[in-house]
């Protein structure tokens, strides 16, 4: 699609997790429409890629809080937040899961973005103006059988982005969240890669047994830019009057409203 050079001029944007997958694809959208972009991640983005890194671990107050600083030294704060830093512990039955894997989720995927948001967010209500993206799953909406604390965090991330909504709407910021279904990145490819070698399959067609597994009526998994460009409508001044909402980007994976 043709992108608007200069629709984010001026704006300051942070993506955590911004190094590969959809929060790469994520920075790469705002920064092609103008935007000054950094990214924080423990790992550094690729050479190419017209952003200013700050390398940060999200799974602690302290991480959180220096990313905070930094930033608001670096730039006088933000206004545009993409909350795309996850974590997901290994598979395990729901009963035999540890306290110590739930807290793991949580920890990275509810706080990581609390945390920040607790930092950052009160720069754009003093300026009356900015956008919170929250980065959460359609895990958060289906049964995940061995993956539960990922899904609760994520749905637990979904119910604080809807009461951030309402806290700070009146001064003129908006929070929204998307759920990304299922998406080829770096990290999903290793593990299909590893699903298509014990198989003894390609992994095109490990590829198509999950699509058809998860029967996505597009027949095809997405793509990151599918959801960096969903980030960048929710982020622009078209969508001035959405906040407090949900947008799946499934490929029709959930079939319900």
């Amino acid at each position: 699609m043709t992108i608007d050079r200069d629709e984010f001029t001026g704006l300051r944007v942070l993506v955590t997790g911004g190094s590969r997958g959809l929060g790469e694809a994520t920075a790469r959208r705002f920064a092609a429409a103008g935007a000054t972009v950094l990214t924080a991640s423990r790992t550094p983005p690729p050479d190419d890629m017209p952003v200013t890194f700050i390398p940060v671990d999200l799974r602690s107050e302290e991480g959180a809080a220096e990313l905070a600083r930094r930033v608001v030294d670096e730039c006088g704060g933000v206004d545009v937040l993409v909350d795309n830093a996850g974590w997901q512990t290994p598979s395990v039955p729901t009963l035999e899961r540890t306290d110590a894997s739930w807290l793991a989720d949580l920890e990275m995927n509810l706080l990581g973005a609390v945390r920040l948001d607790r930092a950052l967010v009160p720069g754009m209500v003093e300026r009356r103006s900015g956008v919170v993206v929250h980065v959460s799953s359609i895990a958060s909406r289906i049964p995940q059988l061995e993956n539960a604390s990922y899904a609760a965090s994520k749905a637990a991330l979904n119910a604080y982005s809807r009461e951030l909504a309402m806290s700070v709407g009146e001064y003129g910021v908006r929070v929204v969240c998307v759920l990304p279904g299922f998406v080829v990145t770096e990290r999903s490819i290793a593990y299909q890669q590893e699903m298509a070698d014990s198989q003894g399959i390609s992994l095109d067609a490990a590829q198509k047994r999950i699509v058809a597994a998860l029967n996505v009526p597009m027949g095809r998994p997405g793509d990151p830019e599918d959801v960096a460009e969903m980030i960048a409508f929710l982020a622009s001044g078209r969508a001035k009057w959405i906040t407090g909402a949900q947008f799946r980007v499934d490929g029709g994976i959930i079939a319900a409203l």
